[in-house]
């Protein structure tokens, strides 16, 4: 499949707590440094993509539906359109596929996809509130209690089962994040933890422990996808988007037919396909984790765990910094911080920064193609895309 689409910059503001800090304010840097990096002006801009608001003001999201990115950023008769899309957490895999799609259609030249969200300055029992009924089946599920943690404990624990994987592993993933984290100055949590501290603390919901799980933050992230004849000419680092394949598998939880995989073996499938690469390509995965259990399905999936489960892989460190298969190099939604649906825009901000060679004390070297993951929702789809610093 020829190549039509490529990222040509990227943005993005640290992540926290920062309650002095709008959410305009934080999309309109990440915006800004998109444009910057890319080398282009705000008036290049052909189509704005913002991408819907879980816990910020009610206003904000409707400003972004109603243009106000293209007033603040100085777009205004020279953008041609403004469309917001929301997919939660696999919104970075969602928008990618539909801003290729546009470029690639020729209905414009090129799309500024961007997320901000305060999810950590939210009260705990707002957070409580939405994670206890979004995407839980008010018919079938809420009335027995079930909720986002209860959810993808069932997925984990299928999973474990299929598997043989361990509690233990599942905190070697925490460990791996948070030694990622330590390099990455946008993240919340930047201290390592061992396997040991992870397993100290109780269960929130059997198996989930406070340090296999997410904490909520305050972020914003943003990407620009152009026609990939155009890209070469705008930067000297474009990131071609060789393969982006997805499926939707359920609402409810009890409607999934496969808890312990999901559609992941079947879209990595399809992505390396399209792409026309393979497993031994991939020189760094970013693999979508509010939860510890979900890199693990998509490091399987991808075959990137030199035939071994993904726990045992993960727990020997091979997705360490220095590792064989460096995985979810910001830190991600666990050390990084959970910013809504912001954690997949940041997953894909960051498959292109290493691409382009600009990730700091993160970059891995000499990497060509990037694998990344996503999933919405109480995980109601599977995504994959694939990414390379060389077109096809």
């Amino acid at each position: 499949m020829k190549t039509t689409a490529a990222i040509v910059g990227t943005g993005e503001v640290p992540t926290g707590h920062y309650p002095d800090r709008s959410e305009a304010e934080a999309a309109v840097a990440a915006c800004r440094q998109a444009i910057m990096d890319a080398g282009m002006s705000p008036r290049d801009i052909e189509a704005v993509m913002p991408v819907g608001v879980v816990m910020g003001s009610r206003h904000f999201n409707t400003d972004l539906i109603f243009s106000r990115l293209c007033e603040e950023l100085g777009m205004l008769r020279s953008v041609k359109l403004n469309a917001q899309l929301m997919a939660g957490g696999a919104s970075g895999s969602a928008t990618l596929k539909v801003a290729s799609a546009l470029v690639a259609s020729g209905a414009v030249r090129n799309v500024l996809v961007v997320h901000s969200d305060k999810f950590g300055t939210t009260t705990m029992q707002q957070g409580i509130d939405l994670f206890a009924t979004l995407g839980i089946s008010e018919e079938w599920e809420a009335p027995y209690g079930h909720n986002a943690n209860t959810a993808i404990a069932l997925i984990t624990q299928r999973y474990m089962h299929e598997t043989g994987t361990t509690e233990e592993e599942l905190a070697s993933v925490a460990v791996a994040l948070r030694q990622w984290g330590a390099l990455n100055p946008n993240a919340m949590f930047r201290s390592p933890i061992t396997v040991e501290d992870v397993m100290r603390s109780d269960h929130v919901c059997t198996p989930l422990r406070p340090k296999t799980m997410s904490l909520w933050a305050d972020g914003a992230s943003a990407y620009i996808v152009a026609r990939a004849d155009d890209a070469i000419h705008i930067t000297s680092t474009p990131v071609y988007i060789r393969g982006a394949a997805s499926l939707v598998t359920h609402y409810s939880s009890s409607q999934e037919a496969d808890l312990a995989y999901l559609a992941f073996p079947q879209v990595a499938k399809q992505a390396y396909a399209q792409a026309g690469l393979s497993p031994k390509d991939i020189d760094v995965a970013q693999c979508y984790d509010a939860y510890s259990v979900m890199p693990l399905l998509a490091m399987d999936a991808l075959d990137l765990c030199d035939g071994e489960r993904a726990g045992k892989f993960i727990a020997a460190g091979h997705t360490l910094p220095g590792g064989k298969m460096p995985m979810t190099t910001t830190g991600g939604a666990i050390a990084q911080g959970h910013t809504g649906a912001g954690v997949g825009v940041s997953l894909m901000v960051e498959a292109a920064r290493q691409l382009m060679g600009k990730a700091g004390d993160r970059q891995v070297k000499d990497a060509v193609n990037a694998a990344e993951s996503g999933s919405g929702g109480t995980w109601m789809d599977s995504h994959i895309s694939i990414l390379s610093r060389e077109a096809r």
